[in-house]
């Protein structure tokens, strides 16, 4: 975990990981330092926690995480497994006498930013935002650029967490997304506020070869902040 100078108590921030596209690249996931992403979050007051979850790197264990197919995708069950670990993360955090268990905010990039939204839906205590950074599954940049497998079904998900999510998101997408194109990732938002989920959808110019991976990006840091500034100061 990362955060700021003094004792605080400091609100805190989970930062949830992707899927790499290839099983072969899971075991090779090391610890998640993205360290110009977190200080970021830090220099805004917020303690952050990076776990690994299950499946990847040195956590080991099996991958809970599989849709099945694209045919039959079961990507509520891959949301749900997914936010076993980082509920288990927010229950750690509890534990650590530096974090206010009264202000939880959970973010994350791609299948990390899916896991953040599956886990607002079981409404953990004190959540007060989610930030979901081009977040999704399915999508396949070599096989079938900006055209994920089985869209009607992640935005039947969408809306499912929709339903149940009381802290508002924000939906962080770029036009040029390689996994998940616009119209995609917009009517999974769409599907979602339509159930009742809260949230703004924010959609970056065109950016780089693929803007699906903008949040990694150093230099993009004060493109994707400004909006989660003003996602942040409007709930606040």
């Amino acid at each position: 975990h990362y955060r700021p100078q003094g004792p605080g108590p400091f609100p805190v921030l989970v930062l949830s990981h992707g899927n790499p596209p290839s099983a072969a690249d899971r075991v090779k996931v090391g610890r998640f330092r993205q360290i110009p992403q977190i200080r970021e979050f830090i220099q805004r007051g917020y303690a952050v926690i990076v776990p690994v979850r299950r499946g990847y790197g040195a956590t080991g264990g099996g991958f809970a995480e599989g849709y099945k197919n694209c045919n039959a995708a079961e990507y509520l069950h891959a949301g749900l497994e997914a936010a076993r670990d980082v509920l288990a993360t927010v229950d750690y955090a509890r534990t650590l006498p530096f974090v206010r268990s009264d202000r939880l905010i959970l973010a994350g990039q791609s299948a990390g930013g899916f896991a953040s939204v599956a886990a607002a839906s079981l409404r953990p205590q004190g959540l007060v935002a989610v930030l979901n950074f081009s977040g999704g599954r399915g999508g396949n940049p070599k096989k079938s650029p900006g055209v994920p497998c089985g869209p009607e079904a992640m935005a039947e998900v969408f809306a499912q967490f929709g339903k149940t999510t009381l802290a508002p998101v924000l939906f962080h997408y770029v036009e040029n997304d390689r996994f998940f194109g616009p119209e995609f990732t917009r009517s999974w938002f769409e599907a979602f506020e339509h159930a009742g989920g809260k949230g703004t959808f924010v959609l970056q110019p065109s950016y780089g070869r693929d803007g699906h991976g903008m949040f990694y990006f150093s230099n993009a840091l004060n493109i994707w902040t400004q909006a989660m500034d003003s996602f942040l100061k409007e709930i606040q």
